[in-house]
This record gives C-alpha cells, structure tokens and sequence, in this order.
C-alpha cells in the first residue's frame, strides 16, 4: 500500500505513547451576516397578530408581484421575497427573533455599526470584535475567514482571521503569477503574505472570480467552511439597507439577494449544512411609520435572522412590545425587549458547546448579561 506524505508524517505520532494531540477541530460551522444600513425588521419578519400593524404599515406592504408573505405563526409572518428561508422553516432549519437591539439607544449607522461588531455597551469602548474575541475559546481550526475586500471590525483582533472577496479583475496568466511568486520568494514579508493569498485562492476554488453578489459571497464562504480541515467561523457584510425612500421595492429586492445568500450557503455547504448556524443581524431598526417618501428612518428595534441545520426547530421568539403609539420606543420606533448580546451568548455557548455564561464574560465582558439560550441543539 503506497502512503501519502501527510500519512507517513503521522503515523510515528499516532504510536507515541503518552503524546498530547492538538484536540480536532469542531464539527460546527457558523456564518454572521451583518446586514449593513439597518433593515427593517417589522416589514421582514410581518407582526399581523398587532392590531396597529395594519394602521400603520399600509403603504409599506410588500409589492404585489412579490406574492403573498408567508404566516409563521398565529402572530407573525414572513416576507414574500424570502422563499429560501420559508422553505427552511418548513423543515425546522430557520427561526427569528424580533425586538432586539444592541445597548446602542442613538441612531448613527457608524456608531452603531461599532457597537455591533465590537460586542460593547457604547461606540468606540472596545478595540477588537466579538467575534476575534470568541475564537480562542474555540476548538482549533483554520483561521475564520470574512468574504470582505478587507477584514471587518467583528474579526480584527489578537486571534488569527483572515480576508477574501471574489475578484472583480480578469485572471492574471500563470506566468505573470510565476514571475511574481519568484520576485516574493525571497522576501519574509511579502514570501509569506503571497502564500497565504494564493492558499486562500486556491480554497476558493472557481467562484473567486465570481461576480460578487449575495449568492456569490454565500458560495464562497462555503468552500472555505465545507472542508473538514477548514475555516469554522466566516463573517459577511452585505449592504444597501438603508430605505430612506421607495422602500417597498428596495427592501424585496434586498430580502431576494439575502435569501440567494442562504440558499447559496446551504447548496455550497452540503451535508455540513447539519450543522452549521447562520446569524442574520443588522444595527438598528427603522421607523414604526413611514416618511413621506415611502420609506422609513433611524429606528432602534430590527429582528434577528437565524438559519441552519443546527437550529433546535422553527419559532419566532418575541417578547412583542406593541406598535401602539404609546407602546413605541421614544414614540416612534418598535421598542427593543431583548439585548443582542444577550442573544449571541447563547447562540454562541449552546452551538460551540460552551458555557453561555462564560461566552458572555468573556466575549462581551458582561458577567450580568443573561444569555438566551433554547434555539441551537446539542
């Protein structure tokens, strides 16, 4: 029997009595989708069951072309755009959370955004990302990887991360590649940066030259998250969320391309779909009611969108607080209930195996913080 060259290296390890094997990385794969510009969570995830919902909202109802939404529960419902995640709820892969928000009370999308990826109470308190913050408590695996041209603030950090974005460029010839390899190869910092991007682009495989839209982006993190020695954590942005105006129109289509994100993710992924979570977040909500353009403002409450094959079943968890006037945030915005710290704690502990409790100290420096827990299997 020949043995490759990895085998022959590791079969003297494997006899050495007493020897300490790096412990084999985790099964579970998680995808965060941070959705940049804030979406509006009552038109996505549709609370029929309110009475002012109706009064309210008349003017933002989904295009008629859309279709019809589709009714999760004898309160809620969900966009017609989303025919993906329909489908997953059918078969217990996806859930949602409404009124949630970070601690963040103002309505400032960079601000916000910093208080997302950093994990804090208030912008600019913290220096790293929760997320570089949650590897070290992680099995050991190849470094998390975010399909962004550069690496977002949720990853940056003291613990290994990465970057890759599908180029928008024409393919460089081999020989141009080759010349440039041995013009690097000398060079300990540029040698070694080359390798990397090259090892990266050759895990990508075809769909690095893809366009880079949702669905591409969903492909992408799936050929690094699919291997079995490969990437476990990946992060995605996606833009253009913020419908000031026309926003009917603008948010199906949006809610169409993050549905093709999914469904991308869930193709690419095959049987490490089973376990794999995929966390759909944004920084703030919008408006209870609409503007004169037929859009919605700076809001404060949004949903959370969760998928995957990991997921215990199909709920919507909300502690509803009402769209009554008197019942909105300030007057006019959907008032939060639960704290989104709160909520990836216990996505966090309960899907890596960890103590939520200790996720939340040591990943959003809060001992008082009460992780959610209850929507992630064993």
């Amino acid at each position: 029997m020949l043995l490759s060259r990895r085998t022959m290296i590791a079969l003297p390890l494997l006899a050495a009595p007493g020897l300490a094997l790096a412990a084999p990385p985790t099964e579970r794969r998680l995808v965060f989708i941070l959705l940049r510009g804030a979406m509006d969570g009552v038109a996505t995830v549709i609370p029929m069951g309110d009475p002012a919902h109706a009064r309210l909202r008349a003017r933002l109802a989904p295009p008629e072309a859309a279709g019809n939404s589709f009714r999760l529960d004898s309160d809620f419902s969900l966009h017609p755009a989303l025919a993906t995640m329909t489908g997953l709820y059918g078969r217990g892969e996806a859930a949602f959370v409404h009124a949630v928000a970070s601690p963040y009370r103002e309505r400032s999308h960079f601000d916000a955004q910093n208080v997302i990826e950093t994990g804090g109470t208030r912008a600019y308190q913290m220096a790293d990302g929760w997320l570089n913050r949650l590897l070290p408590l992680l099995p050991k695996a190849e470094p998390a990887v975010a399909i962004t041209p550069t690496l977002p603030l949720m990853l940056r950090g003291a613990a290994p991360a990465t970057s890759f974005a599908p180029s928008q460029l024409p393919d460089a010839d081999a020989a141009l590649l080759a010349r440039v390899e041995t013009l690097y190869a000398d060079d300990p910092l540029l040698g070694r940066l080359w390798a990397e991007a090259n090892a990266a682009r050759d895990m990508a495989g075809a769909d690095a030259s893809g366009r880079a839209s949702p669905a591409a982006l969903g492909r992408l993190a799936a050929t690094f998250l699919a291997k079995p020695d490969g990437a476990r954590v990946a992060a995605i942005e996606l833009g253009g969320w913020d419908t000031h105006a026309n926003q009917s129109g603008r948010l199906n289509t949006q809610l169409r391309q993050l549905d093709g994100c999914v469904a991308a993710l869930k193709e690419g992924l095959g049987a490490a779909w089973g376990e794999t979570l995929v966390v759909m977040v944004t920084e703030f909500g919008r408006t209870a009611a609409p503007n004169g353009t037929g859009g919605t403002d700076h809001g404060t409450a949004s949903a959370a969108l969760l998928a995957g094959g990991a997921l215990l079943r199909a709920r919507v968890m909300a502690d509803w607080p009402g769209l009554a006037t008197a019942q909105l945030y300030q007057g006019r915005d959907l008032r939060p209930t639960l704290d989104l710290r709160a909520l990836l704690a216990g996505l966090m502990g309960e899907h890596f195996g960890l103590d939520p409790a200790l996720v939340a100290r040591r990943v959003f420096a809060d001992s008082a913080l009460r992780p959610v827990t209850g929507l992630v299997r064993a």
